[in-house]
């Protein structure tokens, strides 16, 4: 793969992965994401990667077998793996989801939006470095 980007959607939703997926298609057709549907899946894909990790890591908090929180401990314990931003995406508002994401890494805390524009501006934000967070006032996504 050349220097196209790529991310890692983890949600149990296929509509949400689908969703999302054409909202970074939209916003950038040179990012490929690739999806899991749980944090096992997650872990299991990154560990097989022998060359190009993901870019990004977006990552759903309510999932079977491993949740967001325990995935994303995990990612944060691995020397390969704890540099890739990791922006929680959930349907989460609570504080305490915020807090203790941001206590195990999380880069971002992304409450699922209910208008695609909205989630298509988020993902401009999150993986274009030279958008403007000062310009861009988005109530459903935090910086942790």
């Amino acid at each position: 793969m050349n220097n196209s980007k790529l991310i890692l959607i983890v949600d149990d939703d296929s509509d949400d992965q689908e969703l999302f997926t054409e909202a970074v298609d939209e916003v950038n057709p040179e990012i490929k994401c690739i999806s899991a549907v749980n944090g096992q899946d997650a872990l299991e894909f990154l560990r097989e990667q022998d060359g190009k990790l993901p870019d990004f890591i977006f990552l759903d908090l309510n999932m079977p077998r491993l949740n967001g929180k325990q995935c994303l401990a995990e990612i944060k314990r691995s020397k390969r793996f704890r540099n890739i931003p990791v922006i929680i995406y959930t349907t989460s508002k609570l504080d305490e989801d915020v807090k203790e994401t941001k206590k195990l890494g999380a880069a971002y805390f992304l409450t699922k939006p209910s208008k695609f524009s909205d989630l298509k501006n988020a993902i401009s934000f999150l993986v274009n470095e030279k958008a403007d967070s000062k310009k861009l006032k988005l109530e459903f996504l935090q910086p942790l």
